[in-house]
């Protein structure tokens, strides 16, 4: 009994020694791969490594959207879904305009910028003068992408040239006295609204031409005249105006794609402005509103320019059909 008990006990520490030669080869079989050096040196590590790297990352994430946002930023002043009382951003006026109106007393803005509104122009007034613009347009028309009908002068983009469109004997069929009077009651309500807006005398600033409708399709431009997306100052192109207003005929998504107008402001931020039917769209005409025309990419786009100058030399008379009668 006590042999066999001597066996038992000598087995188990056999096998006890076992084990632990066992957990031995395995602890020196991790340690070796532990130990395993990588091929180009050592790994560098140093304090707080996984918070510097995770500085690093937003870093880069920053410089990324600084690199994205350096070469434009854009602000939208007003989408086609917006529904506009009025809504105004505020600029700095050139120096160069300043100085030009600092001549005309009770002229000069408050503050220059600009106003967008839907509430202006009602909803039959823009359809009355949209007719008159596709009505003018039929018999003319650029074989480039931009097309205009200069309501003071006739001057009615056709081909590559101009025509005068009132001395067309079918001009008393484009033209009626009940289009020219609606035609001022939308002139004077924007005459009103950009006296309001800046701050300035109604009896002080005068239409000024041209006055006209546009037209711009995806048609490729064939003159310069249809290069109308170039950024440009209006008081530049046309001398006379202090202040500009656009009455959008037609609706961005709807009616045409592409064609924003678009703000360049300083350090690269634009401003857009999405047409809509009956917005209308007012600004100072100086350098501090450069400005251009995204490209139609398609459809039509119609819209009306109406201009007005602090120089009473400038000022003209509102078009009207005795003008056609005389043609």
């Amino acid at each position: 009994m006590a042999q066999e008990t001597a066996r038992r006990r000598k087995n188990d520490e056999k096998k006890d020694k076992e084990r632990v030669v066992e957990k031995k080869s395995e602890s020196e079989e991790t340690k070796d791969k532990d130990e395993i050096k990588p091929k180009y040196g050592p790994h560098v590590t140093f304090p707080y490594q996984r918070v510097w790297s995770r500085c690093v990352l937003i870093l880069g994430v920053m410089l990324v959207v600084w690199y994205n946002s350096r070469n434009g930023k854009e602000v939208s002043f007003a989408r086609q879904k917006d529904v506009l009382v009025s809504r105004t951003q505020h600029v700095d006026c050139s120096t160069d305009y300043k100085a030009e109106i600092d001549k005309y007393p009770g002229c000069v803005p408050e503050k220059c910028g600009r106003v967008v509104s839907d509430k202006l122009v009602s909803a039959s007034e823009a359809d009355t003068l949209l007719q008159l613009a596709k009505n003018g347009f039929k018999y003319g028309g650029s074989d480039g992408g931009a097309s205009t009908l200069d309501l003071q002068s006739g001057a009615l983009s056709k081909g590559t040239k101009f025509i005068d469109v009132y001395r067309l004997s079918d001009a008393k069929k484009i033209f009626n006295s009940a289009d020219f009077a609606i035609y001022k009651v939308v002139r004077t309500k924007i005459h009103h609204a950009i006296a309001h807006h800046f701050g300035v005398d109604a009896n002080k600033i005068y239409l000024t031409k041209p006055t006209f409708f546009s037209r711009i399709t995806n048609a490729p431009a064939k003159t310069i005249h249809d290069e109308y997306w170039h950024p440009h100052v209006d008081k530049e192109t046309y001398e006379s105006f202090h202040f500009t207003s656009l009455l959008y005929l037609s609706d961005y998504g709807r009616d045409f794609e592409g064609g924003r107008f678009v703000f360049i402001d300083k350090n690269s931020v634009n401003s857009t402005i999405e047409p809509r039917k009956g917005r209308v769209s007012m600004f100072t005409s100086g350098s501090e509103n450069l400005h251009a025309v995204e490209k139609v990419t398609s459809g039509t786009r119609y819209a009306l320019t109406v201009s007005f100058t602090c120089d009473k030399e400038q000022a003209t008379v509102d078009p009207s059909f005795d003008r056609t009668k005389h043609a």
